[in-house]
């Protein structure tokens, strides 16, 4: 590699994250952020992995589709969304790949290379010290080293290469008891799917298949909607309760113009992953083949309501559900999740149902092509979840974390792996600042930790900000009007959001036309240095990209109008005005204000507008000098 030296470079980091989805983005903006020289090894040309403008899934978590919306993830990834959706109102794909790459490019600390793949890891004995990689766009080879390496690869490769111990496949019932479990081990997976997306032109569009494209029969698509019509004929007679038929409706729902995600495949061999390539060409042979169907029918039976119709995009990329698992210090299973286990390390936490698909994905005909068990609330992550078992200093991050089959089932939903990776980017560099191992950190600084996914927005049930250093919490807070039940108090309860019938935050009675004030006074002066404050948005309203028109039309127009929009922070120190920071056309949940070192004994917040909403509310006030 060194004969040719412009083809060759050796560069150093204080943590590096392998792979560019929404877990090594958050893993690497967390990171940057909080002090450590990051880099980001990204395979492709474009950033978010299943949720790019390549495979184009959109982002669901822990609010399972609006049924829960308190639950909804918080922290970078809500943050990162809440850009979009300022800059995207129509749901163009290609504006997300923008947002997230200009959020990742922006950070001081953070370098990205794109269309690096790494090939090779260097370890010793139970370390890595560096990988290899090659840059395919420039020939460019690199040997990328740093004492904490994250593996967002989805696939677990970074730790695969290592030598980190990792499972594929179900466990049995008697391993962990998991209720759902299988009574032997099998290497059943869910696989790989590509979305399609048609538009109605309003006029008969005709459609010839290529030579490649499967053909598939009414017959074998009896068990998945295809059509609208579909959802309402669709057989229940085997299990005519409405809980089921939630169910069979759920786990077969498609949409004519935006794809079928139960169009997936997993191959033949005993391992996924290299068949990832032959299981790309079946798939868009079957995608042509089922659009074929549907255009042009079969078997006598025509009307799918496609006339109108033509593909205006195919993937080419498939996006992949389960491979890999790497093993962690605690393997999280099925049961700690219907049990919603609270644990005391907990980093992340997770409400998906336990989604697990048919064995064969569009191949079996015959049976429904997911099974999904639903729970109410949330579940936590514990921290041990998130780094390996044996190799000290690898973190993991996204769908590769360390999980039973059936908590991968959960677990594996994107917003669960976005928090996920902000939780780890944090830990990563809090082990840089204390010099530590992650099993170490884990150990003696877990707290802290939890403490800092907190101030960044995030939620972890159960845990309030105990911040010593956040001087609101000794503050007292006044207003200049409130509702009932929502008293500037509660600005400093600990909580940051709705839950249930606890508002926890202060909702002024209107916007008066001298704007409404939030009055904090601290105990004694103190040099400020730092605001941070947590706006409502509205989390029964979606905010996300999405291709699929149903889930387009649960959106407002504009960012959430709850969200305060303009406002001035003044300063006071006995009386006097010492600083004054006025804030207009803000779109984002958490406000950050950083300043010159202020003396002063109170901060007044005066609301002077929101995006839209009636009422100024403020969930959270944190001080620090």
């Amino acid at each position: 590699m060194k004969r040719i030296s412009e083809r060759y470079r050796e560069l150093s980091y204080d943590v590096i994250v392998v792979g560019g989805g929404m877990a090594g983005i958050c893993a690497a903006i967390s990171s940057a952020r909080n002090g450590a020289k990051t880099a980001l090894i990204h395979a492709r040309s474009v950033l978010g992995g299943n949720t790019s403008s390549e495979i184009r899934i959109h982002i669901s978590g822990a609010d399972q589709g609006l049924k829960q919306p308190d639950y909804a993830e918080g922290g970078l990834v809500y943050e990162l969304m809440l850009e979009n959706k300022k800059q995207n109102e129509h749901f163009c794909y290609s504006i997300w790949d923008a947002v997230l790459h200009d959020a990742v490019k922006k950070e001081k600390n953070l370098t990205l290379y794109y269309d690096t793949v790494m090939y090779d890891v260097e370890t010793e004995q139970d370390e890595i010290v560096s990988i290899l990689c090659v840059q395919s766009t420039t020939e460019m080879r690199y040997r990328f080293s740093a004492p904490l390496f994250v593996d967002s690869t989805g696939n677990g490769t970074l730790g695969y290469y290592a030598g980190a111990e990792w499972r594929m496949g179900s466990e049995a019932k008697s391993e962990f008891g998991e209720i759902d479990a299988p009574d032997k081990p099998n290497n059943y997976r869910m696989g790989n799917t590509i979305l399609l997306k048609a538009k109605n032109m309003g006029h008969p569009v005709p459609f010839t298949p290529p030579s490649f494209a499967k053909k598939l029969s009414e017959r074998q698509l009896a068990k998945r909607i295809h059509c609208a019509q579909m959802r309402h004929t669709i057989d229940c007679s085997e299990s005519p309760d409405p809980e089921e038929y939630r169910r069979i409706s759920m786990c077969s729902s498609a949409a004519i113009d935006y794809g079928y995600w139960w169009l997936e495949l997993m191959g033949d061999g005993d391992d996924i992953i290299p068949e990832y390539e032959s299981i790309r060409d079946d798939l868009l042979a079957y995608c042509y083949g089922l659009w074929d169907h549907i255009k042009n029918g079969d078997e006598g039976i025509h009307e799918h309501g496609a006339e109108h119709y033509a593909l205006e995009w195919v993937g080419a990329l498939p996006g992949m559900r389960e491979s890999r698992r790497l093993m962690g210090d605690y393997i999280l299973t099925e049961t700690d999740i219907l049990e919603h286990r609270q644990f005391e390390d907990a980093v992340a936490y997770g409400g998906w149902c336990i989604d697990v698909h048919s064995p064969r994905g569009l191949l079996d005909f015959e049976i429904l092509p997911s099974d999904c068990y639903f729970f109410e609330g949330v579940y936590t992550i514990p921290y041990r979840s998130y780094y390996s078992k044996n190799v000290k200093n690898l973190f993991m991050a996204g769908r590769d974390i360390s999980t039973t089959r059936l908590g991968l089932g959960s677990t594996r939903i994107t917003g669960c792996c976005a928090i996920g990776g902000e939780a780890v980017g944090i830990a990563a560099a809090l082990c840089v600042k204390y010099g530590c191992t992650p099993r170490e950190l884990g150990s003696a600084h877990i707290s802290e930790l939890q403490q800092k996914i907190l101030k960044a927005d995030g939620y972890l049930p159960n845990i309030k900000n105990e911040d010593p250093l956040d001087l609101a919490r000794n503050a007292e807070f006044f207003a200049t009007s409130h509702r009932e039940g929502c008293e500037p108090s509660l600005v400093t309860n600990g909580i940051s959001r709705k839950l249930g019938d606890r508002f926890n935050g202060w909702c002024s009675r209107g916007i008066s036309e001298d704007g409404e004030a939030l009055t904090m006074k601290l105990t004694s002066p103190k040099e400020l240095t730092e605001l941070r404050l947590t706006f409502h948005s509205d989390f029964r309203y979606p905010i996300r990209v999405t291709m699929a028109p149903n889930r387009q039309k649960q959106q407002r127009a504009g960012v959430p109008a709850e969200l305060i929009k303009d406002y001035t922070v003044t300063l006071l120190h006995r009386g006097k005005v010492v600083r004054e920071i006025t804030v207009q056309g803000n779109y984002q949940r958490l406000n950050v204000l950083n300043f010159p070192a202020t003396e002063c004994d109170e901060a007044k917040i005066t609301v002077h507008a929101t995006n839209g909403a009636p009422d100024a509310v403020i969930f959270e006030v944190r001080a620090y000098e």
